[in-house]
Order: C-alpha cells, then sequence, then structure tokens
C-alpha cells in the first residue's frame, strides 16, 4: 500500500498558513491606502522616498489623474506595491508625519514661552536670558509691556507676535 505524501518519513512537512479571503482584502486594502498616502504627497517630498522607477510613475501618473481614472491607478499602485517591500516606504512616511508633529510641538512651546514672558515679565525673560545669552533684554521687556497694553485694550497682538518672532529666531539660532 502507497503512502499520500511521497516524502521519506524522516523528512519535514511544509506548515501550510491559511490566510482568508478577508484578511487578503485587507491587506490590499492597507497597500492602497498607502498608496494614496503617496499620492497625496508634494513631489518634492516624493522624491526622497524609496520607490523604484514603475512605482514612482505609477505615483506621479495618480496624481494628474481624476475621478474614476485615479481611483484605477491607485488599485494598481495597491496591486504594485504587493510585489514590493513597503517597509522602508511606511517607514519614511512615518517619519515625515512625526517631524511634521514634532515641528508642532516646538511650536507650542514657543507659543507657551512667549505668554510666560508677556504674563510674568522680568522671570520669563530671565529664562529666556539664561537660554540664550544674546537675546535684547530690553526689546522683549518692551515688546511684554506692549503685549499687555495690546491685551487690556482688545488691540490685535502684534507685540506678542513680535516675542513669538523673537522666540523662535533665537531657538533658529541656537540651532534646537
Amino acid at each position: 500500500m502507497g503512502r499520500k505524501n511521497k516524502r521519506e518519513p524522516w523528512e519535514e512537512e511544509e506548515e501550510i498558513i491559511w490566510v482568508s479571503k478577508s484578511e487578503m482584502k485587507r491587506d490590499m486594502e492597507a497597500l492602497q491606502k498607502l498608496g494614496q498616502q503617496l499620492v497625496e504627497l508634494r513631489p518634492s517630498v516624493l522624491a526622497k522616498f524609496p520607490l523604484d522607477d514603475d512605482l514612482r510613475t505609477a505615483v506621479a501618473d495618480a496624481q494628474r489623474f481624476e475621478k474614476e481614472a485615479r481611483r484605477r491607478q491607485l488599485q494598481l499602485i495597491g496591486k504594485m506595491m504587493r510585489t514590493r517591500d513597503v517597509e522602508p516606504i511606511q517607514a519614511a512616511l512615518d517619519l515625515l508625519q512625526n517631524k511634521h508633529n514634532q515641528q508642532t510641538i516646538e511650536l507650542h512651546k514657543l507659543e507657551k514661552m512667549r505668554d510666560r514672558v508677556i504674563a510674568s515679565g522680568d522671570e520669563a525673560i530671565n529664562v529666556v536670558m539664561e537660554a540664550h545669552p544674546n537675546a535684547d533684554r530690553q526689546k522683549l521687556r518692551q515688546l511684554a509691556r506692549q503685549a499687555k497694553k495690546e491685551q487690556e485694550g482688545n488691540k490685535p497682538p502684534k507685540a506678542s507676535r513680535e516675542i513669538f518672532q523673537i522666540l523662535r529666531a533665537l531657538k533658529a539660532e541656537a540651532g534646537e
């Protein structure tokens, strides 16, 4: 009587991994969404991404297309991405989004420092002077007083904006 599998008994059998149709669809949709994110990027940013020529051309075409042609092109991009390693592309996209989030956080920190300079005056200005010794203490004091008057008089926050610009310039000078 013959055996079902034609392997020798000492050979290991390969493990078969079953993937449901729904899971395959979810994976394909995730790749299509990744392609959509690539299409929404500006060409100058997209140039820095690790894409091969075919995929780069397909993304550039999708950026030109509208409506139904764009939808079909996105499906094509999703299909093309199935055969490629998407981890470097996803990592580059995550890095880009993280960079944007970091910039937002930095701007919020500057806004808080500006508000402290206006609210507490010399105390907060001393903190700024310790971090940035080349800052103009006199100018910051003058602008803080002006900003307080503007807030009290419900006037446009011109001095407040100037303080923010000075703080941003000081941060850029320091290379932070």
